[in-house]
């Protein structure tokens, strides 16, 4: 089954943390909110089937020329069992920016649903921010912060944004938002209107190709030391099997190697030979028997009759 915001194929894709690397320029409300709602829908649909994506970032996020945002890399995912109780989960390997102060903790054990949401509030902070909610000059410090749980929120992301994100990155998972309070949230709700236009896929910068189109056959060249010499010659070599509808019984000469004379007496004692090659035998006449033949059981009784008066007399 395939759903729109999950990607389940190889086809034209580019990360949202690309696009800003090769363009750089902010993207505006509207156009983050587009893609954060596909973001919440494929989330959504992914806890649905009970799979715990537990590495959502904008690098795994991909783009395609029509503006579809798709949830690729399920790498570290993982698929709770169908009579699982909760989502509990026991371990984890995303990216260490993204991960909720209950992993930089250490904890045993913890919400894998909670997980996402936490790693998709960080990735809605860093797209409308271009900036990070956690920063550490090493990942030990870098969970030594996400651990305490202190972070602020820019200006200009206005009260109502600011009260999402603090909602997504709540310290508490029982207290973080779920994907149905956020889908009620003000911010998610408001029809931003549109200030800039949106961010155009740059083209390929080897090709110059607008579609950014991607293969991976040159690669496999490179792998296996393909040349177009060697195609040509195994095109051009000449076919050495004979496709028939005919075959041979193991053993047997074939006819063209054989005269005329010996060809008339081989075909005089051909025996029958099934499909498999093996000689099938001739079946016996079959006798009729007296529940068949109805007069054949009457001179079976007959005679028997005669012999036995015949012995009486004698």
């Amino acid at each position: 089954m395939q759903y729109r915001n999950v990607c389940t194929d190889l086809k034209l894709g580019f990360t949202i943390e690309l696009m800003w690397s090769v363009c750089c320029v902010s993207v505006s409300l509207s156009v983050s909110l587009s893609y954060f709602l596909q973001l919440l829908d494929g989330l959504e649909y992914l806890h649905s089937q009970g799979i715990v994506h537990k590495d959502i970032k904008p690098g795994n996020l991909l783009l395609t020329t029509d503006g579809a945002l798709k949830i690729s890399d399920l790498g570290v995912a993982e698929a709770l069992h169908p009579f699982a109780k909760d989502d509990t989960c026991r371990t984890s390997q995303g990216s260490p920016a993204f991960q909720p102060p209950e992993i930089a903790n250490g904890l045993d054990t913890f919400s894998g649903f909670k997980v996402d949401i936490w790693s998709a509030g960080v990735t809605l902070y860093n797209i409308t921010t271009s900036l990070y909610p956690f920063e550490g000059d090493n990942i030990y410090k870098l969970f030594e912060n996400i651990g305490k749980g202190d972070y602020s929120v820019p200006e200009e992301c206005g009260p109502s944004l600011s009260d999402l994100l603090q909602g997504m990155l709540e310290y508490d998972p029982v207290k973080r938002f779920s994907i149905q309070h956020i889908r009620q949230h003000n911010w998610v709700r408001k029809k931003h209107p549109p200030t800039e236009p949106p961010v155009p896929i740059p083209a390929s910068a080897e090709s110059r190709d607008v579609w950014r189109s991607m293969t991976v056959v040159p690669y496999l060249e490179d792998l296996h030391g393909y040349t177009e010499e060697e195609d040509q010659e195994f095109y051009d070599q000449e076919d050495d099997i004979i496709y028939t509808q005919d075959f041979t019984v193991p053993g047997q000469v074939p006819e063209e190697d054989l005269d005329e004379a010996e060809v008339d007496l081989s075909r005089a004692q051909a025996k029958p030979v099934c499909v498999n090659g093996t000689e099938s035998k001739a079946k016996p006449e079959r006798r009729s028997s007296s529940s068949s033949n109805p007069s054949r059981k009457g001179v079976s009784t007959a005679s028997k009759i005669r012999k036995f008066s015949t012995c009486k007399q004698q």
